[in-house]
């Protein structure tokens, strides 16, 4: 494979990157189809829209941000999309085309119609012209100037573009699908389209928000070398932080923006393969990750629980899809899954050009989006001039200073088949080629160059013959591939001409970078054209297919053989708008994919409106030194693609890895087929133990038959010790539960999915608690949650309920798990928040519960956070404002209304129990450590609690809107918020003392003390009497089947227990007991009445 001259991705700085493309003719929904491919083929998420220049336009389309608009479809057909991917497949040896122009010359034109017919001419009829008189004669000979004006236009169309049209089968069978006046254009795909059409913050900033901190986003930076991509970057990030957000800055490497990155997001993270895992990512509102070198983030946010969390992955390399058709050559389609599951893990991957999605489309699941917008063209191009000279390259190419090029450029859709757009250009430019291409002025030529294609297809004799049909100077026609070096054809030419039949999408890369040369540039007035050059400042415009128009703005720019001094004006105030077109929307389509993909908590504050943002520029002024750089140091910085390339080439090499182990392991197999045993084998060996287990039944009869010696007491006691220990090795745990043998206190930390168990701590002070059935650790003691309660394993109520549920699983029946005095909970979020016990803090804690054995007291280390991250206001919220903050400012309401049900009270009586404004801290994330016989009242307290809730969650909210959250992530978790908090409430009121431990230092400090409080608590609602009475009418109302509604939660979250259940269960085991009394007497008299019969043998 040719190497590239540079690996920018837009479509006109990678010159490779277009010839080594080909386009399979895809399949159209109006057509038959092209490209035999299968039609049962599921629909792609994201496609291409056709349409003609004279339909009406249709009522949704897409603009190329993927926004929804009228007119951007306005040459659409009706043909609304086209169902199988357009696939682009590299092809850097087309040896297929290196004979075209040799079969273009042998075919010659085509026929376009005969000048006879075949049957006969009526005499009358072919004089009849001639019988018209007066102003019948004069109307045909009006018309028959027009036809015969329209037949010359056609011949000349026909000369100029025979050789053009003249394609291989597959690009004939493309035309047939495309044709005159339709247009490709990339269509958001399914999940994209749901982004566009989302109404962002328009419902949400209208009403009351209670907030204390600013949404915080990670970013996973592939590299930090100061390059282009780091130039987008870096603009866009410091544009987002003035809508308000708080960046937290992670680079797979070190690099030499470091500082840079740092002034923005404070400091950075350096990740390793071992760190990936010990990162929390549930802390962030979203992860924006940039590069395919980042790949092993988006590894760790696969698993749950981090798979929900929103993720925008950047991609600006073309290293993958170079790869790829290898990749499907060598039959490696385990890689490319491998690859599409984790392009598919990302809520969007967001590209910078069209041409990236159409490369990476074997990898699209309907997510991919563009967001045109880069400087790397100009940064190229900027780079490119300060090492090449327009002179050098005149010689190198074998053209004159005095020579005026003009280089023809159009749509770089069809790479390898350029004819229709040059077939176009060529009949708009036919009378500028016949007014200057023939002048023959001394020392001063014309010379039209047409970049398309590859080098190798032969377009040079393609255009000689064309010259010599119009009696044009030699070598006046001149062709040059894109798989060369792009930009020193634009460098070499004095104007460039941008003519198309495809409708474009965004600001085509090879006029920006024309542009940046300043050169003056004339295109046909596409609207996104229109959008940002002004028609005679920026450059020149002309309507479609308006040879007159093109001629007339072509001599606007040419006096006497050279650039009028308009022109010069023209090429400086286009090279201006160039530094930093496409900035602005580059910037904005950032800021609003933010807004549309993010999750934005209760907590947490709205971003800013993005009508604030002004900045319509790059951060030009960062990067000075670097764009002052010159020759092999530029390019080895507009690489800066050596993360992505070393992740690709390391996957490359770990499956070819495992595909030879594989291979071998099968080579293995054919060797060791004669010793697999066969039916008969399998025979053999049954009756071999039939007959072992019969004599052995036999031994065994005979044995009991014969008088035996019962042995020595010393022999009988190690008999019974061996056989104990046998039943105990298989029942042993691992060495976590041999260490809790004797342990006070046992602390279950909750999890629900694999990616957690980094954060899980391992010893005798510690047990995993799983959520999640298939999610436990491997080789490891934890308990299963949804085995000992079964509504865990309904997704809606595990969901709700989160760690909580954890617990009631562990109340439940108790003693069968957990024997000891003392117990408690941490949730796995300590860990990754930094906030669990040291090993300092872990002797304190146990050193302290072994000293102090009486005393109802709650031990707890991790603080709700009352300042909410704002300097200056710390103790500034009290308990029930910062509930408020959690849960979307219904706290305190849904509180007293569930803790009016649970009581009966009545309407008029208070029901928000008092929370005390003392300074104190409050518990948070289930971590706190108390008695056994507490934590079983506080959780009969929860299950009351949580049923109430849910009670009146299901009476007030209809179709399942949760009204304790604002975002989708709290309404899928609704209650989760309000149980956390929850012990706070019943263990100041139920009169416990409440310890704060320090996490790291150890340190005790009790919270709230009961002297003060004693005035203030509620002790009559947490009375133990008064909630085991509770507890039993609702057991009772279980038992009796007198549900209050079909989906009544208190009996699903623990045991049902009341007196009327125990007398039943007692009057069975009596029932029982005389059953069995009843069988044995009846025995016994049988024996006495017919003897004992000894069973025979055998």
């Amino acid at each position: 494979m040719k190497k590239k001259e540079n690996p920018n991705l837009s479509l006109s700085n990678a010159s490779s990157h277009y010839s080594h493309l080909s386009l399979s003719p895809p399949h159209l929904t109006s057509f038959p189809s092209l490209s035999g491919e299968n039609k049962n083929e599921p629909e792609k998420p994201w496609r291409y829209a056709m349409g003609r220049n004279s339909s009406p336009s249709p009522d949704n389309t897409f603009d190329g941000n993927g926004n929804a608009s009228a007119g951007a479809g306005a040459n659409d057909l009706g043909l609304r999309s086209i169902r199988d991917r357009l696939r682009f497949k590299r092809n850097p040896n087309p040896s297929h085309n290196g004979d075209r122009a040799k079969s273009f010359a042998d075919r010659g034109p085509p026929v376009r119609g005969r000048s006879h017919y075949n049957g006969r001419f009526n005499r009358r009829g072919f004089l009849s012209p001639f019988l018209f008189k007066g102003k019948s004669a004069f109307y045909l000979v009006i018309i028959s100037a027009v036809f015969l004006f329209a037949l010359a236009s056609m011949v000349l169309q026909s000369s100029i573009t025979s050789v053009f049209k003249q394609g291989s089968d597959k690009g004939r069978l493309l035309r047939d699908g495309l044709r005159f006046g339709t247009t490709l254009r990339f269509v958001p795909g399914r999940i994209s389209r749901r982004l566009v059409e989302a109404n962002g913050f328009d419902r949400l900033r209208n009403e009351p928000r209670f907030a204390v901190r600013m949404p915080r986003l990670a970013l996973v930076l592939g590299n930090m070398k100061k390059n282009p991509q780091s130039l987008m970057l870096i603009t866009i990030v410091k544009n987002i932080q003035k809508l308000g957000y708080a960046l937290k800055i992670f680079a797979v490497e070190n690099g030499n923006a470091r500082a840079m990155w740092e002034q923005l997001g404070g400091q950075i993270s350096i990740l390793s393969l071992e760190s990936y895992g010990h990162m929390d990512w549930s802390i962030f509102e979203g992860v924006l990750v940039d590069s395919l070198g980042s790949k092993e983030a988006i590894s760790s946010l696969m698993q749950e629980p981090f798979c929900t969390i929103p993720l925008i992955w950047i991609v600006q390399e073309d290293a993958l899809a170079d790869r790829l058709p290898v990749y499907e050559e060598t039959g490696w389609m385990d890689l490319i899954s491998h690859w599409r599951s984790a392009f598919s893990r990302a809520d969007v991957i967001v590209f910078p050009d069209f041409s990236l999605p159409m490369l990476y489309s074997a990898l699209d699941s309907g997510n991919f989006f563009v967001i045109p917008g880069s400087p790397v063209d100009v940064w190229a191009a900027e780079n490119y001039v300060k090492t090449h000279s327009k002179t050098q390259l005149r010689m190198k190419y074998g053209f004159s200073n005095d020579d005026f090029l003009v280089l023809i450029v159009g749509s770089s859709t069809f790479y390898n088949e350029p004819a229709w757009d040059y077939a176009v250009a060529m009949h708009t430019i036919g009378p500028l080629l016949i007014k200057y291409a023939r002048r023959k002025d001394p020392g001063r030529a014309f010379k039209f160059v047409f970049l398309c294609g590859n080098s190798t297809d032969g377009y040079n004799e393609v255009l000689q013959e064309v010259a010599s049909r119009l009696g044009l100077q030699d070598d006046s026609l001149r062709h040059y591939g894109l798989n060369n070096d792009v930009k020193s054809v634009l460098v070499m030419a004095d104007l460039v001409l941008y003519d198309s039949s495809q409708d474009v999408q965004v600001f085509p890369p090879l006029l920006i970078q024309a542009m940046t040369f300043e050169i003056p540039v004339i295109a046909t007035d596409f609207p996104v054209l229109k959008k940002y050059v002004v028609d005679g400042v920026h450059g020149m415009f002309f309507p479609k297919r308006n040879p007159d128009a093109l001629l007339k703005a072509f001599s606007l720019l040419i006096s006497n053989g050279k650039l009028s001094r308009f022109a010069q004006t023209v090429a400086s105030s286009g090279r201006r708008l160039a530094k930093n077109i496409l900035a602005s929307e580059c910037i904005t389509g950032y800021a609003r994919l933010l807004e549309r993909v993010l999750n934005f908590p209760s907590d947490a504050f709205l971003p800013g409106p993005i009508s604030q943002l002004h900045q319509g520029a790059w951060e030009w002024n960062l990067f000075q030194k670097e764009t002052d750089l010159r020759g092999h140091e530029m390019e080895d910085i507009a690489e800066g693609k050596s993360a992505a390339r070393s992740v690709v080439y390391a996957l490359e090499e770990e499956f070819a890895y495992s595909a030879k182990s594989k291979n071998m392991s099968e080579d293995g197999n054919v060797n060791l087929e004669q010793d697999i045993p066969n039916q008969q084998d399998w025979d053999i060996l049954r009756e071999i133990e039939s007959s072992e287990e019969y004599e052995s039944l036999e031994m065994e009869e005979l044995e009991e038959r014969m008088e035996k010696d019962s042995g020595v007491w010393d022999d009988i006691y190690r008999n019974a010790r061996k056989s104990e220990k046998l039943k105990f090795e298989a029942n042993e745990r691992d060495e976590g539960e041999l260490e809790r043998t004797g342990q006070p206190v046992c602390i279950y930390e909750i999890y629900s999915g694999a990616a957690a168990w980094p954060f899980l701590h391992h010893g005798s002070l510690y047990r995993g608690l799983s959520l999640s059935a298939g999610a436990r650790r491997l080789s490891s003691d934890d308990v299963n949650a949804v085995v000992r309660l079964p509504i865990l394993n309904q997704t809606y109520y595990r969901d709700i309920l989160c760690e909580i549920g954890g617990m009631f699983a562990i109340a439940k029946k108790v003693d069968n798990i957990h024997g000891r005095p003392w117990i408690g909970f941490q949730s796995w979020h300590a860990s990754g928040r930094k906030v669990s016990l040291s090993p300092k803090a872990e002797k304190v804690l146990e050193e302290t519960i072994q000293e102090n054995t009486r005393g109802d007291v709650i031990y707890f280390w991790a603080r709700l956070n009352m300042d909410g991250g704002v300097t200056g206001s710390k103790n500034a919220l009290t308990f029930w404002s910062m509930c408020d903050i959690l849960n979307g400012g219904y706290c305190r309401t849904a509180f007293e209304d569930a803790f009016r049900r649970i009581y009966g009270l009545p309407s008029h009586m208070e029901a928000l129990p008092p929370m005390p404004d003392d300074g104190g801290h409050w518990s948070m994330l289930h971590s706190w450590v108390m008695p056994t016989p507490s934590f079983l009242e506080f959780v009969m307290f929860a299950r009351m609690f949580a049923d109430s809730l849910d009670a009146l969650h299901a009476n007030v909210s209809k179709g399942n809107t949760c009204l304790l959250g604002s975002s989708n992530v709290e309404k899928k978790h609704c209650y989760c918020r309000m149980l956390e908090v929850l012990v706070n409430v019943w263990a100041y009121h139920s009169a416990r003392k409440m310890v704060y431990i320090d996490p790291h230092s150890g340190s005790l400090e009790e919270q709230h003390p009961l002297e003060q409080r004693k005035v203030f608590i509620w002790a009559k609602y947490f009375n133990n009497t008064l909630l085991k009475r509770i507890d039993e009418d609702l057991a009772e109302a279980a038992d009796d089947g007198d549900y209050p509604s079909e989906t009544w939660l208190w009996p699903l979250t623990g045991e049902v227990h009341w007196l009327g259940i125990y007398e039943r269960e007692r009057e069975q085991r009596y029932r029982l007991k005389m059953d069995k009394k009843r069988k044995t007497k009846e025995k016994l008299l049988e024996r006495m009445k017919y003897g004992y019969k000894q069973k025979s043998l055998g």
